[in-house]
């Protein structure tokens, strides 16, 4: 029997407005533990708005979007900074990479781990006792997440001097070291040639097990997206025109006809 999953997030009837412009509109979205859910479409969709909004960047013109935080309690997050949805659980990446470029690798990672940190500015001033034990601590957890991307040989390397796709892996490793219950990922194939995207997509689903994560990614490259999405929304012009599996999505007229064109229902969605 197939266990049940509890829900995570949910979007309900979320919408925005830029002046004039309606950029996403009744935009609904149930995200249940441990789901991989894939949302695509053509560039100017609203993809990224829909991500803004449900990261904090955003605040929803209409509708509400809810979360099951670290507490376990279901709370409203519309309107909640990206720093507090951090807090309880949400983390994103960025389709362009947001990396501190003059800070090593290792710096990036320790610091998303600083709202975990249990030491005080009287530690920090005074180099207590409490402070060289957190200081290890931090290190473990920086050295042990390295190790899993395994760039832990890497940590001593200014980040804008890694190759483009562990600039990628680094952004992700960042993002996991918050602790998250749900990873947003922005377009993370992005730049990537195909041995990239491949080992990318091996790590998306390990990390997805290790951490116990949900995830929701945007994604144009339809071989990542068909091989690791358990489910996608298709959206056209900040409308969801369609929600299914992704063998159900390769066949469907309107999604063909709006996104992926006539060649990938021929080449059988390869």
């Amino acid at each position: 029997m197939e266990e049940k999953r509890e829900l995570l997030l949910r979007a309900k009837n979320i919408s925005i407005q830029f002046g004039g412009l309606r950029a996403v509109s009744d935009f609904n979205l149930e995200l249940y533990q441990g789901e991989l859910i894939g949302l695509i479409g053509p560039n100017g969709a609203g993809k990224t708005t829909v991500f803004n909004m449900l990261s904090g960047i955003y605040k929803p013109t209409e509708g509400a979007i809810t979360f099951i935080g670290k507490n376990g309690q279901l709370q409203v997050i519309s309107g909640k900074s990206p720093a507090q949805l951090n807090k309880i659980g949400i983390a994103r990446t960025f389709q362009n990479i947001r990396l501190f470029n003059a800070l090593t690798v290792a710096d990036n990672v320790k610091i998303a781990l600083h709202q975990s940190r249990g030491v005080n500015p009287f530690d920090v001033e005074f180099r207590t006792s409490r402070f060289r034990k957190d200081e290890k601590l931090m290190e473990e957890k920086v050295t042990h997440l390295l190790s899993l991307f395994h760039m832990d040989d890497k940590k001593d390397e200014l980040a804008k001097n890694l190759p483009y796709g562990e600039q990628r892996k680094l952004e992700i490793c960042r993002a996991l070291a918050s602790g998250p219950k749900l990873l947003l990922l922005d377009e993370p194939a992005a730049g990537m040639n195909g041995q990239e995207t491949e080992e990318l997509m091996k790590m998306i689903s390990f990390i997805r097990k290790e951490f116990n994560l949900s995830v929701l990614l945007i994604e144009h490259d339809m071989k990542l997206v068909m091989g690791i999405c358990e489910r996608l929304l298709v959206l056209n012009y900040g409308r969801v025109i369609a929600e299914g599996l992704p063998s159900e999505i390769q066949k469907d007229p309107d999604v063909i006809k709006a996104y992926l064109g006539s060649e990938f229902e021929a080449e059988g969605g390869e």
